[in-house]
């Protein structure tokens, strides 16, 4: 073994000494220090666009294999397994990684316990009646600590938390794990029966540093994770001259999903739709900051639609709501006007009032449970569209991106929301989506496995001058709600 300066020759292998890690590498584009320092030790790689347009097809999340040679373990890291979770207010979403190779030291000390916690993980994909692994979002060849693997991403209701123990329990894994990195309402409301049930201790993060950090790793090994919704001709958004209201699945059916090249983010717009909503400003990996949110989300719709519809799951709500009119609800412009509100170039379908046409008996009679169920979703997607336009107008902001668990198997919202979004700025705006949502916290916690994090202190509050655009003092919300009440 030969050694240069900043290179180590093994054997014709070049390894790249890079800052933090031990990597091999292709030249980058960018310095390291523009990624966030959080995430150092994890392997970044220079994203590969597909030359090829996006197909209706599901997208493929796994990667093409990678030339490069696999880096050497960190002998210094953390036991086996690795996991991390987000527990949210309505859906608690786990992250947990399978390494690819095992070296001798850890063939030796790896018990029938860790292997049958990896094999129960990965040969499933239904844990019980409402755990479920999200196969079809499993990335392979992620790099993380030197360790080649594949990510698997996992989610149940946040109401079988205690189920959740219980599994762990029985299989063994408190033996194996200690602590858990975990993020959302949920780890604080929870810590105690992790202690008491399995003898884990929670190490609470901050949801929006773990929200950052999750989407720019997974946005830099997935190349493509960023993509909108709009139909062939986007003049039919700004000029409907069919009697087809936008809001409808006739009109909607028209919309088709195209890639959207995020390789120059910044800056943009965050829009997170959990239970509730928060709409952050990103300048950069560790420059970003809470603008405004709403109390109306993805726990709004839900709890709306249980209480109008009887319905008891999200996916059931969603089932009622695709085939559903919520016109025979709202009231529209044209039910005021006779027709298009011409002087403020109002079409007369855009909605004027939601549910507005329940204020009579014998429209509530004629209602049905779909029609309910779709006024419900266009109401809560209307109203988060328009405050996401307002707070880009007022950031500068031209990009705005999406993401959730409110989003999850979901492309009704996401038409809705790019309808929204590009009708009131006149297509000077687009509803991004991201293929992972959801899940970026859980994977900001998995990240925290780096022993960066454990020395990192808490970022201090950016000051004014720090961003581009000035930032006014914060008006009390009118909703009263917590910094982080999307979860």
């Amino acid at each position: 073994m030969k050694q240069q300066t900043g290179v180590i020759t093994i054997h014709q292998m070049r390894l790249h000494r890079c800052e933090g890690c031990l990597a091999a590498c292709p030249p980058r584009r960018a310095p390291l220090a523009d990624y966030p320092r959080s995430i150092f030790k994890t392997t970044l790689c220079k994203r590969r666009r597909s030359p090829y347009p996006m197909s209706n097809s599901k997208p493929n999340c796994t990667k093409m294999a990678d030339p490069t040679p696999p880096t050497p373990p960190d002998n210094n890291a953390p036991p086996m397994p690795w996991f991390g979770m987000d527990i949210g207010g309505t859906l608690t979403k786990l992250v947990y990684f399978e390494p690819r190779e095992t070296n001798r030291r850890e063939l030796d000390k790896e018990t029938e316990v860790l292997k049958n916690i990896r094999r129960y993980l990965t040969r499933n994909s239904a844990y019980g009646n409402t755990g479920r692994r999200d196969v079809h979002l499993q990335m392979d060849n992620v790099t993380i600590r030197g360790r080649r693997g594949t990510l698997h991403f996992i989610r149940f209701p946040t109401t079988e938390v205690g189920a959740f123990l219980q599994l762990a329990r029985s299989k063994g894994m408190a033996a194996l794990v200690n602590t858990i990195y975990a993020t959302g309402g949920g780890a604080y409301k929870f810590e105690e029966n992790f202690i008491k049930e399995v003898n884990m201790h929670l190490q609470k993060l901050d949801e929006l540093d773990a929200l950052i950090a999750g989407l720019l790793f997974v946005d830099a090994w997935h190349s493509t994770e960023c993509y909108y919704w709009a139909p062939p001709d986007s003049e039919l958004l700004h000029h409907n001259t069919s009697n087809t209201p936008p809001y409808l699945e006739a009109a909607l059916s028209l919309y088709e999903r195209q890639p959207f090249d995020f390789s120059n983010p910044y800056p943009f717009l965050l829009v997170n739709i959990g239970s509730g909503v928060s709409i952050l400003v990103v300048n950069g990996p560790n420059d970003f900051y809470r603008v405004s949110g709403t109390s109306l989300g993805g726990g709004t719709f839900l709890g709306l639609c249980c209480l109008l519809t009887g319905c008891s799951s999200y996916e059931e709500a969603i089932t009622l709501a695709a085939s559903g009119d919520n016109t025979t609800v709202d009231k529209l412009i044209r039910d005021i006007y006779g027709g298009d509100y011409a002087r403020f170039g109002l079409s007369g379908d855009l909605v004027a009032s939601s549910f507005g046409q329940m204020c009579t008996a014998d429209r509530r009679a004629k209602v049905s449970r779909e029609d309910l169920a779709r006024a419900t979703l266009v109401t809560i997607t209307n109203n988060i569209g328009s405050i996401a336009r307002l707070c880009a107008s007022n950031q500068n902001v031209e990009r705005v991106v999406f993401c959730g668990n409110f989003l999850r198997v979901n492309p009704l919202s996401m038409k809705l929301l790019s309808y929204a979004m590009s009708y009131w700025s006149r297509g000077a705006l687009k509803a991004l989506f991201l293929e992972h949502e959801g899940y970026f916290g859980a994977v900001g916690c998995l990240l925290q496995l780096d022993d960066h994090y454990h020395r990192k202190k808490p970022r201090p509050a950016p000051a004014p001058s720090a961003h581009a655009h000035p930032r006014p003092a914060p008006a009390p919300a009118a909703h009263a709600q917590p910094p982080h009440a999307d979860r």
